[in-house]
Parts: structure tokens; sequence; C-alpha cells
């Protein structure tokens, strides 16, 4: 049985603001006993001098009936109040709870003294029936006066000298009291509390934590010429995400920093506000799709398989071997040339980062001698094919490259499949190969045709699957983004209108999986991602939801080769969409026999057939006349478009 953990009962979760000393309780115990002796004596007093004519008050009081009254009410007092717990130290100083639970000790105090008193006047003695309800009346004042004036005193020493950079906090709600706190009691803050706006016209002219309310939004402008602010804290929870980007735009005419906290509780208990993971982040910008995945087709093939995943060091290849153990493999290989991701992967499975065992294999696809040697072995009846080189600029650099990995190397990875009989092989295509124009299109097409003529020849399940981009796998624009804005860079991006398809890495390697349950031999298939997205998009939405406000998105140009915009199926692909899952289109691509491939010829046919052109970024505009002719193609979105800037690096 799992065991549990149970807090000590004498463990107390508390939320106090200050911590108090631990002799402090019994010299509150001895202030509240001399709050009700005082008050005692002048509900005594008060009591006697209605019926005084002459002489002084301290002739009529009985002094044994006052010593019984403060004999009965100080015990109980401190008896009351460690049941309500006002003594152990649980409520900060002056807190109102803290104010509320000694006070009703206190009431009940008073009632039972009121019975003590009835009692003893019963039996002769001069005791003034009214002196409890008189009495409890100061008690309460004094107690909580007390208790006040700890907390001031406390409070006032907590305040360090407010030095740094002036602040303007826009909200005056629970959240803004929180910041302003912060920034005057933390002697780790550079910040100091100037102002605070807020747009309820009932709390202008008042001070929040002793900074002035100086109006509503509508006075930024001359609140900024009389104080001059460096940063502005947006602590609104309920604010609109329009509004704030307005407000942020105005800010930023000023040079001033904008910072959003929406909610510290939600901080605190890891409920951020803002989508930053990669689903909820894609859906906010491209919308939420349900690929309606048939789980059941995905076990019928691959279930008590032998099963090899080339590349299982990438994001594609990683997150397939994670999804293919959910299907009960007889065995998953993890092939891959670099030993370390191979370790990140299988520790991601199995808990294990050892590497010598019959899993895992380190190899290079462009060794195609060692891979028929190792597919004749290990014997695997599924492949999914995911090794490759991606990267468009580099590739344009170094083609060979592209062209011995995946051209050679997804030939030498079929022949091994072929000649070990594998069942059903998946090649991890790219939409670039469709109409290709750079090194990486042409060299993922070459694949394409070379997995339709092995489909063909062998007349199993050899297909190719075709997608775009994966949002948030190592090498995509969510971490590159995501790395230039914390290391305080501009986000750099190649054209305001450059757009692209996206997928989730778990929704693509499940498509994937299911397209080696449906396809045909040697077809490609190609999956629905939805509506292309616009990268600035994607830049602007990552900005808000990291809270880099401030963050510059700087244009750079196409780089050599690069598209405005993807497409998923070539000008002559005839396709049909599959009546299994209407996210998976039937499509084919020319047979290329293996004896017909030659480097000369494909890098004469790349040279011959890339494009160059830069969509409206010219050598010969300057930055200035780049930036206005990119102005124009963009949409009028209010508050919502920073400035565009033009980086020329052509």
């Amino acid at each position: 049985m799992a065991q549990v953990r149970v807090p000590h009962p004498e463990v107390t979760v508390t939320n106090r603001l200050y911590a108090r000393k631990w002799w402090w309780r019994f010299v509150q115990m001895g202030l509240d006993g001399l709050a009700w002796s005082i008050a005692l004596v002048m509900a005594f007093m008060l009591r006697y001098s209605v019926e005084l004519t002459r002489g002084s008050v301290f002739d009529v009081i009985d002094m044994n009936s006052l010593w019984l009254c403060c004999a009965v009410a100080v015990p109980l007092q401190w008896i009351f109040g460690l049941i309500v717990r006002i003594y152990r130290g649980v409520y900060g100083y002056g807190e109102f709870p803290e104010i509320l639970r000694a006070g009703g000790a206190a009431i009940a105090t008073a009632v039972v003294l009121q019975l003590v008193v009835i009692a003893a006047a019963s039996g002769g003695m001069l005791m003034p029936r009214s002196a409890p309800v008189i009495a409890v009346a100061f008690t309460l004042i004094l107690m909580a006066g007390a208790r006040f004036a700890k907390r001031v005193f406390v409070e006032a020493r907590g305040i360090r000298e407010l030095t740094g950079d002036p602040v303007v906090v826009y909200g005056a709600g629970s959240t803004a009291r929180t910041v302003i706190r912060t920034m005057l009691e933390d002697s780790r803050s550079h910040e100091r509390p100037i102002a605070v706006l807020d747009d309820n016209p009932a709390l202008h002219g008042t001070k929040v934590m002793g900074i002035p309310v100086y109006g509503s939004i509508d006075d930024i402008d001359a609140l900024i010429r009389e104080l001059r602010p460096k940063k502005m804290v947006v602590a609104i929870s309920e604010l609109p995400q329009e509004a704030f980007d307005a407000v942020s735009a105005r800010m930023r005419e000023h040079s001033i920093e904008v910072v959003r906290i929406q909610s510290v509780n939600n901080k605190l208990m890891g409920r951020d506000e803002h989508p930053t993971d990669d689903r909820a982040l894609l859906n906010s910008i491209r919308g939420e799709i349900n690929y309606e995945i048939n789980e059941s087709m995905l076990r019928e093939y691959i279930s008590g398989k032998r099963v090899l995943v080339t590349g299982a060091g990438g994001s594609i290849g990683s997150e397939l071997c994670r999804q293919i153990m959910k299907f009960d493999p007889a065995l998953l290989m993890m092939l891959d040339r670099d030993e370390t991701l191979l370790m990140e992967t299988k520790l991601s499975i199995t808990n294990e980062s050892s590497l010598d065992d019959e899993r895992i294999i380190l190899a290079d696809i462009r060794e195609g001698e060692n891979l028929r040697k190792i597919f004749a072995e290990r014997k695997p009846q599924v492949v999914f094919h995911a090794a490759a080189l991606k990267h468009v600029s580099a590739l344009e650099a170094f083609p060979e490259e592209a062209y011995k990995t995946n051209a050679l190397g997804s030939l030498n990875v079929l022949e091994a499949a072929c000649a070990a009989q594998v069942e059903t092989f998946v090649n991890v295509s790219t939409d670039k190969a469709a109409d290709p124009t750079t090194a990486l299109g042409q060299s993922k097409r070459v694949a394409e045709r070379l997995t339709a003529w092995y489909g063909q020849k062998t007349g199993r399940t050899y297909v190719s699957v075709r997608f775009g981009n994966v949002f948030g796998s190592r090498g995509s624009i969510k971490p590159l983004f995501l790395k230039q804005m914390e290391s305080g860079h501009d986000i750099t991006l190649t054209h305001p209108d450059a757009n692209r398809y996206f997928m989730l890495i778990p929704d693509a390697c499940l498509l994937v999986m299911l397209a080696g349950a449906i396809g045909r031999p040697g077809e490609v298939m190609v999956l629905d991602m939805g509506e292309p997205v616009r990268i600035y998009d994607v830049a602007d939405a990552m900005r808000n939801a990291f809270e880099h406000y401030n963050t510059d998105i700087v244009i750079t140009g196409l780089r050599k080769g690069e598209k405005l915009g993807e497409v998923l199926f070539g000008g002559a692909e005839q396709h049909e969409r599959s009546e299994v899952n209407r996210y998976i289109s039937h499509s084919s691509a020319p047979a290329l026999d293996p004896q017909e491939l030659d480097y000369a010829q494909w890098l004469a046919h790349y040279e011959a057939t890339r494009g160059y052109e830069r969509h409206g970024l010219e050598r010969a505009l300057s930055p200035e006349e780049a930036r206005k002719q990119i102005a124009q193609d963009l949409p009028q979105e209010s508050g919502r478009r920073r400035e565009i800037k033009v980086r020329n690096l052509h």
C-alpha cells in the first residue's frame, strides 16, 4: 500500500505577512490582560460617577469588587484567546481575522463575567451589574488599538528606503496591492511605485498602500509629463487583451517598459493565464483540431510487432517512439547516430539511461552496408524512417549534405528494409517536397519517389507521409523565438506575411502511424493541418504569452530558396481524401528507380528549379523603403500591431 503523509497536528499553515517572535505571545497576553484591567476601572468610574454628587469616585468604588472582576476577566480572556488561537502566532500583526477572533474572545469573557457579577451582587457584594457591558467596549478598542499600533510599527520598519526606477501601477485591486507591497518592502526590488491608475472614479484621489491614485488610464499622458516613470505594471486580472495591447502601444510611444501581472494567486498555484504550452499556444492562433485517430487500427499493425524508428533521437522520432510504446510492440528499436539523443529518448520512455541493450541502435543511415547487417540481424517488421536533415538555410549552403542524408540515406534504409522483408515502411516527408525549390525539398522529394518505387516493387505498404512544420520541435520557430526573447534580443522574421502549416508533435506522430495503416503501396499520404498560420502572428502571440511585451519583431528578408507560403500538393499531383480519416489524403509521387539516382543530375535539376525570389525585399530597397513597402501589405489591426522594423541583411 502506498504511504500517505499525514501533517503533524501541531503544524499550522498560515498566510500571515509577518512572523511573530516566540515571546510576543506572552507580551500580547499581558497587553490583553492590561486592556481588561484598564477597561474595568473605566467602567467602574463611569458607573459610579453618574450617582456621585460630591467627593472622589474612588471613595464609592468597592475595590474588592474591582479586584474580583479583574481576577475573573483576565484569565478568562487568556483561556478564550487560546481557544480561538490568537496567542499561537497563527495570524500576522493586526490582521482582520486576528482582531475578529480577539473580539470574540473578549465578548465571551464579558458574558461569563456578567454571570459572575450577577451572582456576586445577589450575594450582597457591592457590584455594579453594568460594569462588564461597559468594560467590554473599552476592551475591544484597547485590544484592537494595540494590535494596529504593532502592525504600523512593523510595517514602518519593513518599508525600505525607496530607490530605483519610478513605476506606475495600472489597477488598484488585490493584485496591485501585492505588487506595490513587494516593491515597498523587498530590498531586492529595483523599482519604486510613484502612482496608481484605475478606471474607477471612486478611487481617484485615494491611496493604495500609501501610493496616490492619480486618475484613469486617460490621464497617462499628463502623468508621464509630470512624473516621468520608467515602467508600467498592469495589474488588472480582467483586462481584455485588446485593451492591454492599446495601453502597451501608448507606453511604447514614450519608451516606457510594460509588464503584465494578471493574478499572483494563479502564478503561485501554477495556473498561468497565458497559453505557454505548445497545444494551448497553437490552438490560440490556429484553432483547435480533433484529428479523430482510430487507435484500434494502430494497435492492429503495431501490437506484437518488431518496430524500428530511425532518427529516434529527433523531435519526431522520439515522439514516435513514445507513441508506439502505447500500442504494445514486441520490441521497439531506436536507431540514431547521436548517442546523447538516444539516451534522452530511452530515458523518457523507460526511465533508464543505459544504451547497451537490444532496443538501442547507434548507426548512421549514410552507411548502407552497416544498415543491411543491422536489419538482417534485428528483423524489424515495421519501420518508421524519421532520420533527416531539415534546416532550409543550412542545406542551401551545403546541398550535397541534403543529398547524402535525405536521398542516399533514405535509399540505404529502403534497401535494408526490402532485403529484411519489412512489412510496413513509413517515410516521414515534408510539405517542402511539393513543388520543391530548396535542397531540402528536392532531397525529400527524391526520398518520396524512392519509397514509391520500393512500394511498387514489393507490393507492401511502403508509403511516405507529408506534412508541414512541427510546432515546438527542436530547431522550430517556437524555441527559436523564445530563446531570442529570453536573451533580450528582437524576434527576427523573414517576412511579415510569410505563412506555414503547423502541427503539434503528438498529433503528427499519430497521423504518421495511421498513414502506415491505411496507405497503399507507393503512395504519398498528405496530412491536413488546417489553415496556414502567419509566422508574424505566432511571434506576436508568443510575445504576449511569455510576457515579453517590449520585444520588437524585426524583418530580415526571405532567405535563398525560401517561399512566402508552402503548399501540400504539387501542381500536377492528383489526390483524394481518405475514407478512413478526413485529415489524410492519398496522393502519389512518380517512382524513381535507384539505378537512375545520380548526384550530378540531381544537383543540375536542383540548380535549375530552385527559387531565389525575394518577394518584395530586393537588394535595391533601403531599409526605410522596405519598411514602407511591407507596411502597405499588412492588414490594419487596431491596438495589436507594433511598429515593423526592417534589418537589411542582404
